[in-house]
């Protein structure tokens, strides 16, 4: 477990806090995020890659994944057929470690490097797609890393990052896990309710994962202003279309929730009911998506092209 005093120290190199953070939440971040290497996951998966690209995703040679996590994006997409090679990477070297360990379970021709996304270890001109999901927020210098994204391009290759948070999505998005956390930590200490609280070196766990979390949140996106620094470095067809509104305003109260109450609380009833009542909030955002200004959703993606054939 991760100390207070460590994630005081932490605050002071966010690049540090980063290894420190992944390489603390590594073993169990699929069950924190809900991630999966099943159907469920790759369709999301897949969805996030069309939804950027505006169509359907096409075929890859080689993907390269910045900030990969235990492999989540990339993984899935590779299972949907979207890229026959795969490249991992991470700054969390315990990340690194999960993700091929993953790829290769999958049966995945999968191949990690520790990694960071400012310098990225790969030659010039060397991959045909690089993909990141919930990363670009983490690095502290963006333009340098999407500038060594088009590097290791191949001429026409192309970039999709998915899941960053916008600057007005992030505002309501931890006010909403806050008062959630709140309220779900002082209901479950009444009388008759006590036995639906984690322990409480669970919850203080919890907490200490929250403050190192804050710690390496650097950045929120305006769409449109992101996608105009990556035509700034170059990026050629560059788009940054935004995901969920309603589904936000349910998925950060249940992640909190199910962080804060005894896990043997909640079965499949919970699950089916979390899960259905998130799919038809996406579809409502889509629709919404028609009318309303495109900052105010949670997510933004970014999409673009390396100039060449």
């Amino acid at each position: 477990m991760t100390t207070f005093d460590e994630v005081e120290e932490a605050r002071r190199d966010p690049k540090h806090a980063n290894i420190v953070y992944h390489d603390w939440e590594a073993e169990t971040y699929n069950d924190k995020w809900s991630i999966s290497f099943d159907q469920r996951c790759i369709d999301y998966a897949l969805g996030r890659f069309e939804l950027a690209v505006g169509g359907e995703a096409g075929h890859y040679g080689t993907a390269l994944e910045l900030g990969s996590g235990p492999g989540f994006f990339l993984l899935n997409l590779m299972q949907a057929g979207v890229a026959s090679e795969g490249i991992v990477t991470d700054i969390s070297p315990k990340m690194v470690e999960v993700a091929t360990r993953n790829g290769h379970q999958l049966g995945l021709d999968v191949e990690g490097r520790v990694a960071d996304a400012e310098t990225i270890p790969c030659d010039d001109n060397s991959v045909d797609l690089v993909v990141g999901h919930a990363v670009l927020h983490h690095i502290p210098d963006v333009t340098k890393a999407l500038s060594e994204v088009l590097r290791v391009l191949r001429p026409g290759g192309r970039f999709v990052f998915a899941g960053e948070p916008t600057t007005v999505g992030d505002f309501y998005a931890r006010r909403l896990g806050a008062l959630t956390w709140w309220l779900t930590t002082n209901v479950t200490r009444l009388p008759g309710l006590r036995d639906w609280r984690r322990p409480q070196v669970e919850l203080d766990e919890s907490s200490a994962a929250a403050a190192l979390e804050a710690v390496v949140d650097l950045h929120t996106f305006v769409p449109s202003e992101l996608a105009r620094l990556a035509q700034r470095i170059g990026a050629i067809e560059v788009s940054a279309p935004s995901e969920e509104l309603t589904a936000a305003f349910l998925g950060w109260p249940v992640r909190t929730f199910e962080a804060a109450v005894a896990p043997e609380k909640l079965g499949m009833r919970w699950a089916t009911f979390a899960g259905g009542a998130w799919k038809m909030l996406s579809k409502v955002d889509t629709q919404l998506y028609k009318v309303l200004p495109r900052d105010i959703f949670y997510n933004t993606l970014l999409t673009g092209r390396k100039c060449g054939d």
